[in-house]
């Protein structure tokens, strides 16, 4: 299965753990990453301030996949949201699609609404499945206690997502978890922002949020978090010590993306899964674990 990897502005500048344990675990459940070097930012930081500039991003984005016969596999929550999103009111908006292909023109390029764009989450679920992620598990994660945080865009708007999953009681990246031997834990106000949209209007409510919830998610007994968005990672784990000073607070809680937990089940070792570059010390979490 050959997929076009988007990786977006955050990933490469700021989670290179993401895509060091995406690429590490693609690779071994047969999984080819194509990289398309003329990728640029999806569109979304854009959205809200010029929603058709944001548009022509998206769309001149899957106009190179489209060029490369690739759907695209995007790690970002957030570019997943705004390509898909993009593509469905393409697709389904003949105005506003003969507007943006205008535009495209330009620069000799049209859209032709031929490929799909894929959370990485979805990809392993659906197209991978279960059963054979479990034929990878080499390490024992029994009792390894996890606590999950979709953030706000993994599944929203939920009317582009096909009823991938229930936006209001979630389950997909915890079927996954569950799948490699770890113990989900359950906390208060699972589904609140990380605080991340409004970090740079308006810092000390962003912290306020992130606060919440890493305190409901102390109290819930949890060895680490699991996640699937960059900008969530900013928040809960790049952010974390900022916010223990603040607000004179002991959080200590290890925050890995989903390929980094499922990579650890496979046996992976913690450099080939970028375990060394999370902010949040991952040592103890993996000693635990033998590694």
């Amino acid at each position: 299965m050959k997929y076009s990897l988007f990786l977006g502005c955050t990933i490469p500048a700021r989670s290179r753990n993401y895509e060091l344990s995406a690429r590490a675990i693609a690779l071994r459940l047969g999984l080819e990453f194509i990289d398309i070097e003329e990728f640029s930012c999806c569109g979304f930081p854009l959205e809200a301030s010029d929603e058709i500039g944001a548009i022509l991003l998206a769309a001149r984005n899957l106009c190179l996949a489209e060029e490369k016969e690739l759907d695209i596999c995007a790690l970002c929550s957030a570019c997943a949201s705004m390509l898909t999103k993009t593509a469905f009111h393409l697709n389904n908006n003949q105005n506003l699609r003969e507007q943006i292909n205008k535009e495209l023109s330009k620069i000799g390029k049209e859209y032709k609404g031929t490929i799909n764009v894929r959370h990485f989450a979805r990809i392993l679920l659906e197209d991978i499945g279960l059963e054979r992620i479990k034929e990878e598990i080499k390490r024992d994660l029994k009792g390894l206690k996890v606590a999950t945080h979709y953030g706000c865009h993994y599944l929203k708007p939920s009317y582009i997502y096909e009823g991938f999953d229930d936006p209001q009681y979630p389950l997909t990246l915890e079927l996954i978890l569950e799948a490699v031997g770890v113990t989900n834990i359950q906390y208060r106000r699972k589904k609140d922002c990380c605080g991340g949209p409004v970090l740079l209007s308006d810092e000390a409510i962003a912290l306020t949020v992130a606060q919440e919830k890493l305190k409901y998610i102390k109290e819930a007994g949890t060895d680490c978090m699991n996640l699937v968005c960059p900008f969530c990672s900013l928040m809960f784990d790049a952010n974390q010590k900022g916010i223990e000073t603040k607000f004179e607070s002991e959080f200590n809680i290890p925050v890995l993306y989903l390929p980094q937990i499922v990579g650890l089940a496979m046996g992976f070792g913690r450099k080939e899964l970028g375990l060394n570059l999370n902010s949040v010390s991952t040592k103890e979490l993996t000693a635990k674990l033998g590694i």
